[in-house]
């Protein structure tokens, strides 16, 4: 205020008093604005923005508004330039509250969720349709950016979100894979994230997380396939990650680099991008002997660790929907 006092003092000096007043009234005064906005400010000189301003309804209309935003301006300079970015206008902002923030207002702030369990195809169509990114989506390794809700500036590039979306990935990674359980069995970070894809993918439970990925561990120690109906499809649909059909059992027998129902041990890389928890799960996974799963009929996995055991639960959910036909197809006898 100290600063406005004295510019109103030479406003007072350089000149006469009732255009001075005039000036202090149009800089103090509530501006147009009925709704706060948001609005990008371009690279320019004081006039253009101003007229850019008035465009918008943030400023007073007209070639006065505009020469008192200029003489505003000068006498506010001390203040600090005006910066051209995508900023926020509250309701009826006044011309010197304009100016504070061009001054030292942070641009707006929009934000990207990557979900959990998105292969590199679906990641790259999300990003390549978030709006006021700027460039294409480079090209990217399955797996290799973090599902996360990230925030940015209008004009970012694509590029740069992917990158920082995988260095995400890349510290979590360091961070589990140092931390994790001893005698997983597991020869290095990749293949904990191959396993956690996996486990991504098989439930959204996070209570069961887990417990698969306990099963695959044991699975992976004892020489067994996988089997996970989830790398098939990864294959089957050339990387998408969903079919537009049921998946029948010729399809998850088909050899690829991915299926684990065809392959022994991990699939070729990872089939998704997973999110912390599955990571975690697979670095501390449940203690136990468990071999198989198979759903339990309401929405989770009953878990086994010897094949009578596991074609009882297999036998007791075809009986459940036999009784509540028509439900699907049978259950398969999986892993």
């Amino acid at each position: 205020m100290r600063r406005l006092a004295t510019a109103f003092v030479l406003i007072c000096i350089l000149v006469p008093g009732g255009i001075a007043a005039s000036l202090w009234s149009l800089a103090h005064r509530d501006g147009p604005l009925r709704t706060g906005t948001d609005h990008v400010v371009s690279r320019g000189g004081v006039s253009s923005i101003a007229r850019s301003l008035g465009e918008a309804g943030i400023l007073p209309r007209g070639r006065m508004a505009r020469l008192g935003f200029r003489i505003v301006t000068r006498l506010t300079a001390s203040e600090g330039p005006l910066h051209a970015a995508e900023l926020h206008f509250p309701a009826h902002v006044s011309m010197l509250g304009t100016l504070a923030i061009l001054r030292h207002a942070a641009p707006v702030r929009h934000q990207l969720t990557i979900p959990e369990g998105l292969t590199s195809r679906q990641i790259a169509a999300l990003i390549a349709h978030t709006p006021y990114l700027s460039g294409p989506v480079p090209e990217f390794a399955e797996g290799s950016v973090f599902p996360q809700t990230i925030d940015y500036e209008r004009g970012v590039s694509r590029v740069q979100i992917v990158h920082r979306l995988q260095t995400l990935m890349r510290r979590s990674l360091d961070t589990l894979w140092a931390a994790r359980d001893p005698g997983l069995g597991l020869a290095n970070a990749e293949e904990m994230l191959t396993l956690a894809s996996i486990v991504e993918r098989e439930t959204a439970a996070p209570q069961e997380r887990p417990l698969i990925a306990r099963v695959f561990l044991n699975r992976l120690a004892r020489g067994m396939k996988l089997q996970s109906d989830p790398t098939a499809i990864y294959d089957l649909s050339a990387g998408l990650g969903v079919l537009d059909h049921p998946l029948t059992h010729e399809e998850l027998h088909r050899p690829g680099p991915h299926n684990t129902y065809a392959i022994s041990g991990l699939p070729a890389g990872p089939i998704c991008s997973p999110g912390r928890a599955a990571l975690e799960a697979v670095a501390h996974p449940a203690p136990g002997d468990m071999l198989y799963f198979v759903a339990d009929g309401r929405g989770g996995h009953g878990f086994s660790s010897t094949l009578d055991a596991h074609n009882r639960k297999v036998g007791a959910l075809r009986a459940l929907r036999r009784g509540n036909r028509p439900s699907g197809p049978e259950p398969k006898e999986r892993p």
